[in-house]
């Protein structure tokens, strides 16, 4: 057996995604599979669903274990999920890439097109993958809470929730975690999270760090 370097995680975003829903935009989620041989392919993690969003930043990260000199195929396929469901084969299929993790982590960031199948676009549909290396087993644990927040809604009170970017080498505000949503509050306190470090600020205490409160 091919010996583990290390453990990588791998952000996800899309931009355009096509739109299968009727009256709404898709409600995306992407799956991360490895090949196993032939047209064999398994299923290693997928990311969390986003409702109504045609360019989603997904928080949750993929964690996938990197072998050196070792090729690893691998293909994500975006969903348009509109039941509850784990299976995927009943859910819309919004376009796919396929790559080798060396690819990623010798690039650290992949923009690809996405493709419905070889060599048909998913219109104008892009992914984006970028490969951070875990050097950094520590975590960080906040409490976070607001006050008079805007009431933007038109009946009752905002739905607030947060969400957290860090800096890239490269200027670019990167997704680390998005809070669970308070409903009806003005003065909202969001459940207590942890985040590994290395997801929160690539273990350097000094990477900027941006929030934003969506209400």
């Amino acid at each position: 057996m091919a010996h583990c370097v290390t453990k990588v995680e791998l952000s996800i975003c899309c931009d355009n995604l096509i739109d299968k829903d009727v009256g709404s935009k898709s409600d995306p989620l992407c799956v991360l599979l490895q090949n196993v041989g032939g047209n064999q392919w398994t299923e290693l993690d997928r990311t969390e669903k986003i409702k109504n969003c045609q360019n989603p930043q997904f928080s949750k990260k993929l964690l996938i274990d990197y072998y050196f000199e070792k090729v690893q195929n691998l293909k994500f396929g975006v969903y348009d999920i509109d039941n509850k469901s784990y299976d995927l084969n009943d859910d819309d299929y919004l376009g796919g890439v396929e790559c080798t993790l060396g690819q990623i982590v010798s690039s650290k960031t992949v923009i690809r097109p996405l493709e419905l199948k070889k060599g048909k676009p998913a219109g104008k549909g892009t992914i984006t993958i970028s490969a951070d290396e875990i050097k950094d087993t520590r975590v960080v644990s906040m409490e976070v809470e607001a006050r008079n927040l805007d009431k933007k809604d038109f009946l009752g009170k905002s739905d607030p929730f947060l969400e957290f970017y860090k800096q890239s080498d490269s200027g670019k505000w990167q997704l680390v975690y998005r809070s669970e949503v308070v409903k009806n509050n003005l003065n909202p306190c969001w459940r207590k999270f942890t985040v590994p470090l290395q997801t929160f600020c690539s273990g350097d205490f000094n990477t900027p760090i941006k929030v934003i409160a969506i209400i």
